[in-house]
């Protein structure tokens, strides 16, 4: 099974934009507002352990946006990831139909949400939900859920029947 590899697109490039916006059925507009509006939401993070900071914003059917920033504690794993901090707000009021995501990290390449993130936002969205990655100078990567979910999956996989086997009761190398 072949997974398309992401590829990193410019922010400030039309074509891209246009290309994302026809490949993902959103306006350049709704793009540029998840851009700016997750990079904005990252200021508020609250991450003095890490440094780490995430921000993310759904955009809802509605055409309305939800931010949301990862929330740290002590007690890790105690935090809460920006993209749950999101639907958590968005499940709060009332919000159900879910178009795209954006999440902004100051990382290059950008961060794709984690394992329990991925199976929260699965629970609200369809697989052929557009999740947009932004890096700190808004280019960015895009991948539908089930993209994104298939290749964690594959990577796994990999992992799990590679010469690394990281099984309860079997850490080993051969």
């Amino acid at each position: 099974m072949a997974f398309p590899e992401p590829k990193l697109l410019r922010g400030n490039n039309p074509s891209d934009l246009s290309l994302a916006s026809s490949t993902y059925s959103l306006t350049t507009d709704q793009i540029t507002t998840l851009q700016s509006r997750s990079a904005s939401a990252k200021s508020t993070a609250y991450c003095p352990y890490s440094n780490f900071r995430v921000g993310a914003t759904i955009l809802t059917n509605e055409g309305s946006y939800i931010d949301g920033a990862n929330v740290e504690n002590a007690a890790y794993p105690v935090g809460t990831c920006a993209e749950r901090v999101a639907f958590g707000k968005a499940v709060t009021e009332g919000k159900r139909g879910f178009r795209a995501i954006g999440v902004a990290t100051d990382i290059s390449p950008p961060a794709s949400p984690c394992g329990m993130c991925r199976q929260f936002i699965r629970e609200f969205c369809e697989l052929d939900m557009p999740i947009f990655m932004f890096v700190k100078n808004g280019d960015f990567m895009v991948a539908r859920l089930g993209e994104v979910c298939a290749i964690f999956l594959f990577l796994f996989l990999f992992l799990l029947f590679s010469s690394y086997n990281f099984l309860p009761g079997i850490l080993s190398v051969t």
